[in-house]
């Protein structure tokens, strides 16, 4: 996995009348969550994010089929695969995400650190390089 992103796993419950999982602040998610917000009816076509965070953390989990999800740090990139109601992937780094291949009933969660504030946004990825590149200079 590249740097700044990891995956999480999460204890499912479960017996014959079906699963369970539970997700506590600070416990299963390693920060407290201020924003809760899902995609979903996205076709297959469709690339979503396009943008990177100057300071958010995010978890995204696929609670109901499948999507990608290219990750990109500015000198890693790599796509990984969601498809399990029991892992996500915890973004806590300056990363820029596409979500993309959804599955016709794809639900894709996150669970975010702050409110939504668009200054934090960064949808150039060139300047996205440029950043990353003057943040190893220092």
């Amino acid at each position: 996995m590249i740097s700044g992103v990891q995956w999480i796993t999460f204890t499912a419950h479960g017996d014959s009348r079906g699963s369970l999982i539970a997700i506590e602040n600070n416990k299963d998610i390693p920060f407290p969550i201020r924003r809760i917000y899902y995609i979903y009816g996205s076709s297959y076509d469709a690339v979503r994010g396009k943008h990177a965070h100057k300071d958010l953390n995010q978890v995204l989990i696929c609670v109901s089929g499948s999507c990608d999800i290219l990750l990109d740090n500015g000198k890693e990139k790599e796509t990984v695969h969601l498809d399990s109601r029991d892992k996500g992937i915890y973004i806590y780094g300056f990363i820029w995400r596409e979500m993309m291949h959804f599955s016709e009933d794809c639900v894709l969660l996150a669970l975010v650190d702050r409110p939504y504030d668009p200054e934090d946004y960064v949808y150039d990825h060139d300047q996205l390089l440029r950043l990353t590149e003057s943040e190893d200079k220092k």
